[in-house]
């Protein structure tokens, strides 16, 4: 799996980047799972084509030392279609600017 992963965190690093995803993004269905909603205008020609598929969003999983973010664009309701794909340049610019920032915010050494 492509992933991008923050290892080696703090107890408090690890709260304050759950508490973060907590208010910035869609929780999952299970504890420490949420969802990275992309806009449309990040979406592939074939993610607009299939906009009855949607929405589209990466899996975020925060752990106990570490948070995952996958690099995968998932389909809300497909689990097998030519939508779901590795995610494009500018998708994963959306995500490493996401992860910038919170790291910036929540004050992240690891």
């Amino acid at each position: 799996m492509r992933q991008v992963v923050i290892d080696e965190l703090t107890p408090m690093e690890r709260d304050n980047i759950d508490s973060y995803l907590k208010r910035s993004l869609k929780q999952g269905p299970m504890i420490g799972l949420y969802w990275m909603q992309l806009p449309d205008d990040l979406l592939s020609p074939t993610q607009l084509d299939h906009k009855e598929h949607g929405p589209f969003h990466l899996a975020v999983e925060v752990t106990n030392t570490a948070v995952k973010f996958e690099l995968l664009v998932r389909s809300q309701v497909n689990l097998h279609c030519s939508c779901i794909a590795h995610a494009s340049p500018v998708q994963r610019q959306y995500i490493l600017d996401f992860i910038d920032k919170m790291v910036e915010e929540e004050f992240i050494s690891s």
